[in-house]
């Protein structure tokens, strides 16, 4: 399962920079005037983890296979986009196949970078975007329900008649301009069966990214990225804060020269690798690994998932015919180096079905064909 990222804002706001620098690829055009994002750009791009890159130098594989997360950028949105304003509210579709929101808002002054409205106010962006996709949620369910009540007519169908009650009321609350992730008896079986149907854009999880300047970079917030980690931390959100620009400027660099870069802004790490970390944490995912001598490989799966489960993930046939999962815990494959090693000192532990996967596990599956 590969993480699926959306990226949103107003045009811009640095969503075409951000994009080229996280997927080290220049094909989404950044240009100073709006619009210039006329198709949503979608790469499929590695996660950068290191242990995947311990563990292939212990191993030496004939390849490494890193999980993968994929970024879609979705073309700027303005105020009346989901009534046929600016480009209208075809690119929202896209947004619906993602699982997690990056939702990208200008925290920097500059007379020579433009504004759609004229001024910078993340507050009043966020809150555009925030309308724009309750309401697209809004004409989705009109036009479902229409069909739906039609489809009840003489029915007793039980889970039908359900569902229709969750979108009367999911319409009426998201009328009220409130977004479908607070509406009342979300964890209903008509709520949860209509949900599944009709994906609300405004039900995603979101992760908030302040775009400022590289002299604002490390150094205490400003006041526009400070009301962004507001309204994040109101709606139990995370925020990160990058430069896309000088994420860009990263994309061509060596690894040793991207730690040396980052060190001189005071910084831990890249903002790909804070907007997958954040990713992993808001969607509760965790990765498992594979190592052998043909590959060393990283798979993404849901914290809480059972080993046959994460067996499916490799291929449907060894879920099927699981009998057993050898596991060596992370730490341990490095203090042993080798899975003989680890076998001999008995940490290599023999988990079966009910087994509840760890994060890192480094586990081969036996299974019967």
């Amino acid at each position: 399962m590969a993480l699926s990222v959306g990226i949103v804002g107003l045009p811009n706001v640095g969503k075409s920079t951000l994009f080229n620098a996280l997927t080290k690829a220049q094909n989404a055009q950044a240009a100073n005037y709006p619009f210039c994002t006329i198709e949503p750009n979608v790469a499929i791009v590695p996660v950068p983890d290191p242990r995947l890159t311990a563990l292939a130098e212990l191993v030496r594989p004939q390849q490494v296979l890193p999980a993968t997360v994929r970024f879609t950028d979705i073309a700027g949105l303005v105020a009346g986009a989901s009534k046929g304003e600016g480009l209208g509210n075809k690119f929202l579709a896209h947004i619906r196949e993602t699982e997690v929101i990056i939702h990208v808002a200008r925290a920097f002054e500059d007379d020579d970078v433009v504004h759609v409205s004229g001024s910078v106010d993340p507050a009043r962006d966020i809150a555009v975007i925030d309308a724009e996709l309750i309401l697209a949620d809004a004409q989705v369910l009109e036009n479902r329900l229409d069909r739906m009540v039609k489809q009840t007519k003489g029915s007793k169908d039980r889970d039908l008649l359900d569902k229709v009650e969750a979108g009367k009321r999911l319409l009426d609350h998201l009328m009220t301009g409130q977004p479908a992730s607070s509406v009342d008896g979300v964890d209903t079986p008509g709520m949860i069966a209509l949900f599944d149907e009709i994906r609300p854009l405004s039900a995603k999880r979101v992760i908030y990214c302040a775009n400022v300047a590289e002299g604002d970079l490390g150094q205490p917030d400003n006041a526009l990225v400070a009301k962004v980690r507001a309204i994040a931390e109101s709606r139990g959100a995370e925020t990160v804060v990058v430069c896309a620009r000088m994420e860009e400027d990263l994309a061509g660099l060596t690894d040793e020269e991207r730690l040396e870069f980052l060190a001189s802004y005071n910084l831990d790490e890249s903002g790909l690798d804070s907007v997958v970390r954040l990713a992993y944490r808001t969607l509760g995912l965790l990765s498992f690994f594979t190592a052998g001598p043909k590959e060393v490989r990283a798979w993404t799966i849901a914290a809480g998932t059972k080993a046959p489960a994460a067996a499916g993930q490799i291929h449907s046939d060894i879920e099927r015919g699981f009998i057993r999962a050898e596991v060596i815990g992370f730490e341990d494959y490095l203090k042993h180096q080798t899975e003989a090693k680890c076998r001999a000192a008995g940490v290599l532990r023999q988990e079966g079905k009910e087994y509840v996967m760890a994060d890192a596990d480094v586990v081969h599956f036996l299974f019967n064909v």
